[in-house]
């Protein structure tokens, strides 16, 4: 058994003309605390992030789930806000997601680079650019203190005769999700001009 037994992946991720059903989106994404477990303790404070942006998701889809039953919904609700926590939380693990998809992609493209190498690029193109000099630091050590891939994947379950099938799909449908959210962002003018950096 592998861990993507355990987990919703990203390609059962419901998304339609309106956008992406929160509920589908929200449990896939839980499923990335496991895989940040495997790269070990120094992107426990990547995990923490995307826990706690997954929960103002929630709490705003649980305000109504009707009218906010897409994460583009309210999203474009609290623009017209000041306080935008749930739009705010969605931009930044938008970013993560990017970052994960971008990372594992050209792991599993290229066999022979490490983790550590394949991360950093992906930061670099991802998160980087919107992180304040304090943060950039510990993210870069981060990146330097990723397990050799074998281990990484040895934890994952790499032994099950299904697990590469599994990891490839779960990471298409990664890649599905961010460049949908990718594409919404900017079509909205909304990625860079009105959050903060960290």
């Amino acid at each position: 058994m592998s861990y993507f037994d355990k987990v919703t992946s990203f390609s059962t991720v419901t998304i339609t003309d309106q956008g992406i059903d929160v509920a589908s989106f929200v449990k896939a994404c839980e499923g990335l605390a496991g895989i940040f477990d495997s790269l070990g303790s120094a992107f426990g404070m990547i995990k923490s992030d995307i826990q706690g942006n997954i929960s103002k998701v929630q709490a705003k889809h649980k305000e109504n789930p009707q009218v906010f039953a897409t994460l583009e919904s309210f999203v474009k609700g609290e623009l017209a806000e000041k306080k935008r926590p749930a739009g705010e939380g969605l931009l930044w693990l938008k970013r993560t997601l990017e970052f994960t998809a971008i990372g594992l992609r050209s792991n599993v493209t290229d066999p022979n680079e490490e983790l550590s190498a394949s991360f950093t690029k992906a930061y670099t193109a991802t998160l980087a650019p919107f992180h304040n000099f304090l943060v950039r630091p510990v993210f870069s050590m981060a990146m330097g203190a990723c397990p050799k891939r074998a281990d990484f994947y040895k934890t994952l379950g790499d032994t099950d005769p299904k697990f590469k099938q599994q990891l490839e799909d779960w990471l298409v449908g990664l890649e599905k999700v961010v460049a949908v959210l990718v594409a919404f962002y900017a079509a909205n003018g909304i990625d860079k001009d009105i959050y903060a950096k960290k």
